[in-house]
């Protein structure tokens, strides 16, 4: 009960569904109908898609609704033993956040800036408020899914015929490689994560338009000597295990098609199920281990030194009086 309490209480500070927690806090008072009033309360928000579920590509002409913080943004508290990881991309990188953060657990402090990290030209503006003061150990980065996109002068997704193109593939491989520098300043070892398949039928975007992104971004990564993480590769991969999706199938404009089973990423969507995202962050994870630097030993208890001279009596009355076994200092990791 009290694990749903703080969850509901989260929603409210949010100012994302109080009604949720006040139905919550009337089962107390009446458990049956109160706890009835919470579920079907729980249903509508999932209903009207305010809840955590992932981001769809907004519809052409709609504005976009305001959601609560994802939790893959949210600060943690580190560990001061455990390693250093950024984790620097898009909404897929979000994505697989939380898990690579669960399997890491107690052997990294596992990080995201807290945003959407975009096309290479927010990175240039943004890096450094990403890496803040932080002593990184480990930079796993990705960027491109943003910048083969398509707007129009409002920055709306559009069908490409109808808009223009954030950063061709010359911009992109000349921003990503001035990134790539900039991250290799501060010492940590990186990996750059491939760009992931755009599949056919998805909005703003040309399918197939990350092979010659990844390319570019293949040689810039060849000539910095930096690690590849081709999780673009591996996607590709496992959709081709499967028969394409015929254009007939394709939702309406803001709904999502339903997956198929073995189908790890959406269908006419450049997001994952969340199948695919475990998968996505078991290769994250892998990679990251082969260079993430062990945790620092816990520092030795503290032994006074001998008491000297005429304190030596007093000192060793007033031990008898505590004699009671210590336990050991517990690790520290949130």
């Amino acid at each position: 009960m009290p694990y749903m309490t703080f969850a509901l209480s989260r929603l409210t500070a949010a100012r994302h569904c109080p009604m949720i927690f006040h139905m919550y806090r009337y089962s107390f008072q009446r458990p049956g109908l109160g706890l009835c009033l919470v579920v079907a309360a729980m249903v509508a928000v999932a209903g009207n898609g305010t809840g955590f579920a992932q981001n769809l590509e907004p519809a052409p002409g709609t504005k976009a609704v305001a959601k609560p913080l994802d939790p893959s943004l949210e600060e943690i508290i580190d560990s001061p033993r455990l390693p250093n990881v950024l984790l620097i991309g898009d909404s897929i990188s979000m994505g697989y956040t939380l898990d690579v953060r669960k399997k890491l657990w107690k052997r990294a402090n596992v990080h995201h800036p807290a945003e959407n990290c975009g096309p290479t030209e927010r990175g240039l503006a943004r890096l450094d408020v990403w890496l803040g003061t932080n002593n990184w150990d480990v930079i796993h980065f990705n960027f491109g899914l943003h910048d083969l996109k398509y707007l129009d002068d409002q920055g709306k997704y559009v069908e490409p015929a109808k808009g223009k193109q954030v950063a061709p593939p010359e911009v992109y491989g000349k921003n990503l490689r001035e990134l790539a520098g900039r991250l290799q300043k501060t010492g940590a070892a990186l990996i750059f994560a491939t760009t992931t398949p755009v599949p056919p039928g998805t909005l703003g975007r040309i399918a197939g338009d990350e092979r010659p992104y990844n390319e570019v971004a293949l040689a810039v990564m060849k000539d910095l000597n930096i690690p590849v993480d081709d999780l673009g590769g591996y996607v590709a991969a496992q959709q081709a295990k499967l028969p394409p999706r015929p254009a007939s199938e394709a939702p309406p404009a803001g709904k999502r098609a339903v997956s198929r089973p073995g189908e790890i990423q959406l269908p006419f969507n450049v997001h994952f199920t969340p199948a695919g995202y475990d998968q996505l962050s078991d290769l994250v994870v892998s990679n990251i281990l082969k260079v993430l630097p062990p945790a620092k030993p816990l520092p030795p208890a503290y032994v006074p030194p001998p008491p000297k001279g005429k304190d030596k009596d007093q000192v060793k009355a007033k031990d008898k009086d505590n004699d009671a076994p210590r336990p050991p200092p517990d690790e520290l990791h949130t």
